[in-house]
């Protein structure tokens, strides 16, 4: 059987201490949505009730494409999250494929990292690495002694900015965000720094490994919004491990193709929207994700008034 029928994903939620109420009302804190991940479910179709690490096992190429297949095989690459920021998340670090497979072992990946300013409540910031000219030295005394949050790199963002991670990036999001985040299928979070709070069983700090892994020398990207004509494609980030595009429409369709290289995983950020292909059609409101299989081929993304998506592929 072919996989090209279009894939609506359940989300999995997070409720960790620092989120708010934005992303799953009346159910407070939730702080992460998973809305791609391999253990998410698929909820439409023939392989309804699956995750989608069942169906990457079962399709391989005709799911993930010929060039995700090929770095990672029956394994789903990527992992997206929309993130309720109400107070600052822990100060973290996440190591990149090499230092993952030599400090945890076998079979686990890095973690690279994108950004996508969903909303920002003004004053808003977030770290994305230290201050020019810290030192090695002076980052591990920093992390050693809780001083580190006072060399880190704070930075104003605003809605549509875009700011790029490579592991090895000290990073941490502040309060009053609401952020898309596209990274590398990897859970690896080295903790530097939690603002006061007490560690527990599953909020430790990793002081040792952070300061192996840590580049003092790396700071984020940070990409303002693009412009956007109705019927737009703007890339946003285009790295080793996965590309983010910015999709914005008024009236005009967006021809979109996956060439049979790599899934496409579409979430509506504003407005109403329409997926077709040549077989069947499925309506998207915000926030909402689908998932196009490599097989799939063509389709086009059709607004529903203005709106505007983000479009992740391996």
């Amino acid at each position: 059987m072919s996989l090209s029928s279009f894939l609506k994903l359940t989300p999995e939620y997070r409720d960790y201490v620092w989120g708010g109420d934005q992303l799953r009302p009346g159910h407070t804190p939730t702080a992460e949505a998973w809305v791609v991940w391999e253990g998410d479910r698929i909820e439409t179709g023939v392989l309804a009730g699956k995750t989608l690490r069942a169906a990457a096992a079962e399709f391989g190429v005709d799911l993930l494409g010929s060039k995700v297949f090929a770095r990672t095989q029956f394994r789903f690459p990527i992992l997206v999250k929309l993130l309720d920021c109400a107070q600052w998340l822990s100060l973290q670090v996440h190591p990149n494929d090499e230092q993952a497979k030599k400090l945890e072992g076998d079979g686990h990946f890095g973690k690279t990292e994108a950004w996508h300013v969903l909303g920002a409540q003004p004053g808003a910031k977030l770290i994305a690495g230290l201050k020019p000219g810290v030192t090695s030295a002076q980052l591990a005394e920093g992390i050693r002694n809780g001083a580190v949050e006072e060399i880190s790199q704070y930075v104003s963002v605003a809605q549509g900015d875009t700011i790029f991670m490579p592991a090895g990036t000290l990073h941490s999001l502040g309060p009053g965000l609401l952020i898309y985040e596209v990274q590398q299928t990897s859970d690896l979070t080295y903790r530097v720094f939690d603002w006061g709070r007490p560690q527990t069983e599953m909020r430790r700090l990793h002081i040792e490994k952070s300061i192996e892994v840590t580049r003092p020398d790396l700071t984020a990207q940070v990409i303002p919004v693009p412009l956007c004509g109705d019927g737009a494609r703007n890339s946003l980030i285009q790295c080793e491990y996965f590309s983010l595009e910015l999709l914005s429409a008024v009236s005009n369709p967006i021809e979109l193709d996956t060439q049979n290289e790599t899934f496409h995983a579409i979430t509506l950020i504003e407005g109403k929207a329409r997926l077709q292909s040549s077989g069947e059609s499925i309506e998207l409101e915000k926030f909402q994700t689908v998932l196009i299989p490599a097989g799939l081929g063509k389709y086009q993304f059709q607004p529903l008034g203005v709106c505007r998506a983000l479009k992740a592929s391996g």
